[in-house]
C-alpha cells in the first residue's frame, strides 16, 4: 500500500496501488491523446465547421453554430492535457473514469469539427440517427441484464434477435405488421425457453448453449432465406412501421427530433427500459430475482423458487430480443436478410457490461454504441481522409475497449453463469 501525509499532521492515508497505477496509465493516456488532438487535427486547420440544428419543417428554426476549427480543437486539447496533469498529479483520485469519459467525448467533439472544416452537418440528424442505431443495441442490452440478473449467461442473444428479425418479416408479410411484431416477441421468448432448458435444467455450460442458440438459428434462417424467400419474395415483403411524432413535444429544439419523433421500436425500448429498473430494483419480484442472481441458495432456504425465476427472467429476456430483432424488418427495411443483425447482439452484451447491468446504464451504453455506429456513416458522406474501412471498425473496437475494462471494472452478479443444483 502506498502512504501520504495530509497537510503535514501524522495522518497518513494508504492508497490502493492498483488504483494509482491505473490512475497514472489513464493520466498518461490523456496527455497522449490531447498531444494527437493538438497536432493532428488543430495545428494548421483553417476554417469553420457548421453545425445545422434546424430540423426539417421545424416550427422553430435555430439555424446553424458555427464552430471556428483551429482554436475549438486546440482549446479541447488544452482541457484534456490539464485532466491527465490532474490525475498524475492526484494519483489516488477515484474520478478517473469520470474524467476519461469526458475526455473522450470531448476528443469525439473535436475530431467531428474537424472533419465537418469548411463543410456543414445536420447535427439534428446525427442525433436523432443515433438514438435510431441505439434501439437495436438497447433490446439485446435488456434481454442480457434480464437473464444475468436471475444468473443466466445469455450468449444468445444475437441468436434470438435473428429470429425475432426473421419472423417478423414473414409473419408481418402474411398478417401486418402488429401481427409480425407479436410473433416475433413469441419467438423470441420460445428461444429463451429453450435457453432455460438447457442451463437451469439440464445445467449446460451458459456459453456453450448460447454458441448452440446462435448457430442453430443462423443455420436455420439461412437455409429458410434461399430456400424459401428467394423463390416467395411475397412472404418477404412486411411494411414497416412509420414514425410517430408525439404532439408538441416533437416541436420542442433537438430534444423533440431526437426523442419524439420515432416509430414505435425507439419508444417502446424506452418504455421497457424504465419498466425493467422499476421491476428490478423497487418491487419485490424485482429484489427476489437479484438475489436468485447473487446467492441462490440463500434465495432458495427463504423459500424463492430459483428455477421458477430463473424460466421467468430468460423467458423475458428471449421475448425482448426478439421483440429488438423485429426492428432490422417491421422497423428498418421491411425484409430479411442472411445474418443481418451483423453482431448487434453481442455489442448488446457489452452495453450490459458498461451499462453496469442496469438498464439505464444500458441505455446510456447503447447511446455511445449508436453514436459510434452513425459517426462512421456520416464521416464517410463527409469524405474525410481516414479510410472507409477504419470507419466501420469504430462500433467494434469500442465493443473490444469496454469489454477489456477500459472504462472500470463492472461487478457482474456473484452467480452469473453458475448452474444450481437443488440440494
Amino acid at each position: 500500500m502506498t502512504a501520504t501525509t495530509l497537510s503535514g499532521r501524522a495522518q497518513t492515508v494508504f492508497l490502493d496501488p492498483a488504483l494509482v497505477r491505473r490512475n497514472r496509465i489513464i493520466g498518461i493516456v490523456l496527455l497522449v491523446l490531447a498531444a494527437v488532438i493538438a497536432s493532428g487535427f488543430g495545428i494548421g486547420v483553417e476554417g469553420n465547421a457548421a453545425f445545422n440544428l434546424t430540423p426539417p419543417r421545424a416550427l422553430i428554426p435555430i439555424g446553424s453554430l458555427i464552430v471556428p476549427v483551429a482554436p475549438y480543437v486546440l482549446v479541447i486539447a488544452a482541457i484534456i492535457a490539464f485532466m491527465g496533469v490532474r490525475l498524475l498529479m492526484k494519483s489516488g483520485s477515484r474520478y478517473a473514469n469520470l474524467l476519461l469519459g469526458i475526455a473522450l467525448a470531448l476528443a469525439i467533439t473535436a475530431f467531428l469539427t474537424w472533419a465537418t472544416a469548411g463543410k456543414s452537418l445536420s447535427l439534428i440528424g446525427l442525433l436523432q440517427a443515433t438514438v435510431v442505431r441505439a434501439v437495436p443495441i438497447a433490446f439485446a442490452g435488456l434481454a442480457g441484464v434480464l437473464c444475468e440478473r436471475v444468473g443466466v449467461v445469455n450468449i444468445g442473444i444475437e441468436g434470438m434477435m435473428m429470429a425475432g428479425a426473421f419472423t417478423g418479416a414473414v409473419a408481418g408479410s402474411l398478417i401486418g405488421g402488429v401481427g409480425g411484431l407479436v410473433a416475433a416477441t413469441v419467438v423470441g421468448g420460445g428461444i429463451g425457453l429453450l435457453l432455460a432448458l438447457l442451463t437451469v435444467t439440464y445445467r449446460l455450460d451458459h456459453i456453450i448453449a448460447g454458441v448452440v442458440i446462435n448457430m442453430l438459428v443462423l443455420g436455420i434462417t439461412s437455409y429458410a432465406t434461399s430456400q424459401v424467400l428467394v423463390s416467395n419474395r411475397a412472404l418477404n415483403q412486411a411494411p414497416v412501421f412509420r414514425p410517430i411524432e408525439i404532439p408538441y413535444l416533437s416541436d420542442v429544439p433537438i430534444l423533440g427530433p431526437m426523442f419524439f419523433s420515432h416509430n414505435i421500436f425507439v419508444y417502446a425500448a424506452l418504455i421497457m427500459l424504465l419498466s425493467a429498473t422499476y421491476y428490478l430494483f423497487h418491487t419485490r419480484l424485482g429484489l427476489r430475482a437479484r438475489a436468485v442472481g447473487e446467492y441462490p441458495r440463500a434465495a432458495d432456504t427463504l423459500g424463492i423458487d430459483v428455477f421458477r425465476t430463473r424460466y421467468i427472467n430468460v423467458m423475458l429476456g428471449g421475448m425482448v430480443a426478439g421483440f429488438g430483432g423485429a426492428w432490422f424488418t417491421l422497423g428498418s427495411v421491411g425484409q430479411f436478410d442472411e445474418n443481418m443483425t451483423a453482431g448487434r447482439g453481442f455489442i448488446g452484451l457489452a452495453a450490459m457490461i458498461f451499462g453496469r447491468w442496469h438498464p439505464l446504464g444500458v441505455l446510456a451504453a447503447a447511446l455511445v454504441f449508436g453514436f459510434a455506429d452513425t459517426l462512421q456513416q456520416k464521416l464517410v458522406i463527409l469524405r474525410t481522409p481516414v479510410p472507409a474501412e477504419f470507419l466501420a471498425m469504430a462500433p467494434y473496437i469500442l465493443t473490444i475497449i469496454v469489454v477489456a475494462g477500459l472504462v472500470g471494472r463492472a461487478r457482474a452478479p456473484a452467480a452469473d453463469g453458475h448452474n444450481y443444483e437443488k440440494s
